[in-house]
């Protein structure tokens, strides 16, 4: 699967929630959401995220925001 750029995907390896930011050789490179560093995932390995996924994923930003964990 190479999902496009843009796209949020789930990381199966590691069940990290991620943006799709590039493809580098063979991976696929994602981001965090509500940014952060950059990983390397195999496209075998990425799978689209549900809607319920990305709700998650930006309400635990959210919240780790308003705590002042992050900017």
């Amino acid at each position: 699967m190479k999902p496009p750029v843009g796209a949020y995907v789930v990381d199966t390896r590691s069940g990290r929630i991620g943006i799709v930011m590039g493809h580098e050789g063979p991976y696929v490179q994602l981001r965090p959401y509500g940014g952060g560093r950059e990983w390397d995932a195999d496209p075998g390995a990425v799978r689209y995220a549900t809607p319920a996924e990305r709700l998650r994923a930006a309400t635990a930003h959210a919240n780790a925001r308003s705590r002042g964990e992050v900017p």
